[in-house]
């Protein structure tokens, strides 16, 4: 990644009410677009991807391609999301790896995505989806871009499939997006317990991940871009905002306070680009103006 900090939204290939977007509609504060979602295959850990031209208001894959490009050439980076809600893609065994691992890279190539977002949330196999993100990085090269968006009980402990995998590719994965919402309460670092919707829920979680194992470049705070966006877990772009800061700067705290700072955390996701546009894009505009900011607030040694 060129930027240090970075701002990652999902972009919705489907209508759900949330407003339908071009890849050209999102925002520049955007920094990475992962295409929700790939498609499962009948194939065992295989995937495909179908742009859902009739519900996007008759968006064409050329248009679609010729967006993803432009976006690129703007300095940003797309990236196909595989999992979801709704996803049922399972890699738990070696074929099914290396069906993935194809599917994946062919999908990236016919319509020019930067990488992959692993967004499962059904569990995972970190053995075998070690072995499928290594055979997909091995194909795509070091420039490959490797998002996860794990939900909060999958990054409670490093015994958890999803932090090993995550620790497992450290020398290629750029960022996890923890999801902070749909949740219940989770233990911070400290061994407390929070509740979704505060502060505290960000940074004392974050926190787990920091002192795990991950890079503070790896560590991102994945949240709702409205009321709308999710069940429950959404707070205001402000919360956000002094999450960050507490975390880089160990200002704007809540009552837990990080032991020491990470200026180097990587940013900040949100679900979806669709539902900030619908809610005037406050989040884009606000979170992604602040974690852009965090830039110029350290120092850089060569």
């Amino acid at each position: 990644m060129s930027l240090k900090h970075a701002v990652t939204g999902y972009w919705q290939n489907f209508n759900n009410g949330a407003t339908v977007q071009k890849i050209s509609d999102v925002p520049s504060a955007y920094d990475i677009i992962a295409v929700a979602f790939a498609d499962a295959t009948t194939t065992p850990g295989a995937v495909t991807f179908n742009l859902d031209s009739a519900g996007l208001g008759g968006y064409t894959v050329d248009q679609f391609k010729a967006d993803v490009r432009a976006k690129q050439a703007a300095g940003k980076k797309v990236i196909i999301s595989v999992g979801g809600e709704k996803g049922t893609v399972s890699v738990n065994s070696s074929a099914s790896a290396t069906n993935f691992a194809n599917s994946v890279y062919s999908v990236m190539r016919e319509y020019g995505f930067d990488g992959v977002d692993i967004d499962l949330e059904n569990g995972l196999n970190p053995t075998y989806m070690t072995q499928a993100l290594r055979a997909l990085s091995a194909k795509a090269g070091p420039d490959m871009i490797l998002t996860m968006a794990p939900q909060t009980i999958d990054m409670q402990s490093t015994q958890g499939g999803y932090f090993q995998t995550a620790l497992n590719v450290k020398d290629i994965l750029t960022v996890v997006n923890m999801q902070y919402y749909n949740s219940g309460t989770m233990l911070g670092c400290d061994g407390k317990v929070y509740a979704q919707g505060t502060v505290d829920f960000l940074t004392a979680l974050a926190c787990i991940q920091l002192e795990g194992g991950l890079a503070p470049s790896q560590v991102g705070l994945g949240l709702p871009a409205s009321t709308r966006a999710a069940g429950g877990g959404y707070v205001s772009p402000s919360v956000v905002n002094a999450a960050l800061d507490c975390l880089t700067k160990a200002t704007n705290c809540g009552s837990f306070k990080p032991s020491k700072t990470y200026p180097d955390l990587r940013g900040a996701m949100t679900w979806s680009t669709n539902w900030d546009a619908t809610a005037g894009n406050a989040w884009s505009n606000s979170v992604g103006a602040h974690v852009h900011a965090l830039e110029g607030h350290h120092h850089h040694h060569h």
